[in-house]
C-alpha cells in the first residue's frame, strides 16, 4: 500500500442516525485512485471484505463492515468541467455541497437534487438520493460517466458507450459491484428558481394532486400527522430577477422554526408523547406561505440538523394518493403519536436498473421519527400500506425487504445480480445487509 493512505485499527463506526453502528478491522482513506486500489487488492488477499462510506447519512447497514472501510474523502474536488457536452467530472468523495458551491461559482447547476446537501457524491447517487420533479429524475440519473474499481482491482470507466451494462447498473449500485473513484454529471448554465411555500389542508391536496404535479416543474407536500394540515411546495424555472429569502425571515424559517423549535417539540414529544396531538395542530397552522427565487442549490435543499431515522417507499405514482391516505387512516384509528411531517415528492421513470423509479413514474412517501423514539410499530404499518400497492424501499432508508421481495419488485433485478456475480464473485464488497436483498 502507498506510504500516504492512512489507516486506523480498530474503530468503530456510527452512521448520522445513530442507529447502525461496526467495528472496521481498519479503516483506510486512500489519496489517489492507485492507492484505493491497493486497499482493495490487499484487503481481499487478507480475506477481508471492503466498504466505502461517505457521511452516513443512510439508516440502513449497506456501508457497515468488520472489515476494512474506506473513506473516498481525499478523492475529492472537480477534475474537469466540459462546457461544450455540459458535463463536469468530480472524485468520488465531494461533497454534494461542495459540488453544488463549486458549480455556482463556474455559472452551472445540476438540473435536480435532493432536500440535503451533506452527502459525498457517490454515497448520495448510489443508494439513489432524489429530489422531486415532474421531468427531471434523481441525481444518479443525471449521471452521464463514472469509474469504478472493481474486486480484483480493475479500474473500469463506465458510460452508455463503455461498459454499458455496468453503467446501467452501477449509478445506483448499493457498493455491490464496487468502489466509485470518480463521477461525471450532466450539468446545465446556473439558473433560477421561484419557490412558493403555502399551507394546504390535506383533502384538497390529495384530491388535486394530478394538477399540482401537472402544473409545476417540482411538487412537494408534507403532511402533519394527527391534523389535516399540509404545507406544499412548488419549484419552478424563473427568469428572475433573484429575490432570496432576507437574513432574518430566512434564518426563522430556515433555522429557528425547521430546526430549533422542531428540535425542542420533538424532544418534549418523546418525553410527553400524549402531547404530540396538540403540537402538530399548533405547529401546522403556524406555517405562512412564503415565495422566493433563487439559484437551485438553495432552493431546493435546506439544513437538516434534528436526528430521526426514515422510512421511504417508492410507488407507482398512479397509487400515490390511495396510499398516503390509508396512511392517514391509520394514524387516525390508532394510538400511535408521530411528531415527524410525512414527505411526498415525485420522479419520472428512469433506466437505472435497481432505480425505485426504474421503468415506472414514481411518488416516494417518506415517514420520520425523531431519534431516540420507537419507530418499529408505525414502520411496519406503513411498510404494509406500502407494499400492498407495489412499493420500492429507497436503498438507504429503514425497510424489511429482502431479496424474494425485490426480484419481483424490479423487472431486471436478475441482470444486476447476475453482473455482481461477473463483478465480484467472492463477494468482497458484501456485507449482512447486501445478503439480505440482494442473495448471497
Amino acid at each position: 500500500m502507498g506510504t500516504a493512505t492512512a489507516a486506523t485499527y480498530g474503530t468503530a463506526w456510527r452512521n448520522w442516525a445513530g442507529n447502525v453502528s461496526a467495528t472496521p478491522a481498519r479503516v483506510v482513506t486512500p489519496t489517489s485512485v492507485g492507492e484505493l486500489q491497493e486497499a482493495v487488492r490487499r484487503a481481499a488477499a487478507d480475506g477481508h471484505r471492503v466498504k466505502a462510506v461517505g457521511t452516513g447519512h443512510s439508516f440502513t447497514a449497506v456501508a457497515a463492515t468488520d472489515g476494512v472501510l474506506l473513506r473516498p474523502q481525499a478523492l475529492a474536488g472537480i477534475q474537469e468541467i466540459d462546457r461544450t457536452a455540459g458535463t463536469v467530472t468530480v472524485g468520488a468523495g465531494t461533497a454534494l455541497k461542495d459540488l453544488n458551491q463549486a458549480l455556482a461559482r463556474e455559472g452551472l447547476s445540476l438540473t435536480n437534487m435532493g432536500d440535503i446537501m451533506e452527502q459525498t457524491v457517490s454515497g448520495a447517487t448510489s443508494t439513489g438520493t432524489h429530489g422531486t420533479g415532474r421531468d427531471s429524475a434523481s441525481i444518479a440519473a443525471q449521471i452521464r460517466a463514472l469509474e469504478l474499481v472493481t474486486a480484483d482491482g480493475t479500474l473500469l470507466t463506465c458510460s452508455e458507450k463503455e461498459n454499458p451494462e455496468v453503467f446501467a447498473a452501477a449509478r445506483i449500485g448499493l457498493g455491490a459491484l464496487g468502489v466509485i473513484t470518480s463521477l461525471t454529471f450532466a450539468v446545465e448554465p446556473l439558473f433560477l428558481l421561484t419557490a412558493r411555500e403555502e399551507p394546504m389542508g390535506f383533502d384538497e391536496v390529495t384530491a388535486d394532486f394530478d394538477r399540482h404535479w401537472a402544473e409545476n416543474e417540482h411538487f412537494e407536500f408534507y403532511w402533519f400527522p394527527h391534523t389535516g394540515n399540509c404545507n406544499t411546495k412548488r419549484n419552478n424555472r424563473s427568469q428572475g430577477p433573484a429575490a432570496p429569502n432576507g437574513a432574518v425571515s430566512g434564518w426563522i424559517e430556515d433555522e429557528l422554526l425547521s430546526n430549533g423549535v422542531f428540535q425542542a417539540v420533538n424532544s418534549l414529544g418523546r418525553a410527553v408523547p400524549a402531547a404530540i396531538p396538540g403540537i402538530a395542530r399548533i405547529a401546522s397552522r403556524a406555517l405562512s406561505a412564503r415565495t422566493y427565487t433563487d439559484i437551485p442549490y438553495k432552493v431546493f435543499t435546506s439544513p437538516r440538523r434534528v436526528r430521526f431515522v426514515e422510512m421511504e417507499y417508492a410507488l407507482p405514482r398512479t397509487e400515490l394518493v390511495a396510499a398516503l391516505r390509508e396512511l392517514k387512516t391509520l394514524v387516525d384509528r390508532s394510538d400511535l403519536r408521530i411528531s415527524f411531517p410525512v414527505e411526498v415528492r415525485t420522479a419520472p421513470a428512469d433506466d437505472i436498473t435497481l432505480s425505485t423509479a426504474s421503468g415506472r413514474d414514481t411518488g416516494y412517501i417518506a415517514v420520520h421519527m425523531y431519534k431516540g423514539t420507537p419507530y418499529q410499530q408505525y414502520f411496519t404499518a406503513a411498510e404494509r400500506i406500502f407494499t400492498a400497492h407495489g412499493g420500492r424501499p429507497h436503498w438507504g432508508k429503514v425497510h424489511t425487504r429482502d431479496a424474494e421481495y425485490f426480484a419481483e419488485a424490479y423487472p431486471r433485478f436478475g441482470e444486476f445480480t447476475a453482473l455482481r456475480d461477473r463483478l465480484d464473485p467472492d463477494r468482497v464488497f458484501g456485507n449482512d445487509y447486501l445478503r439480505r436483498v440482494l442473495g448471497d
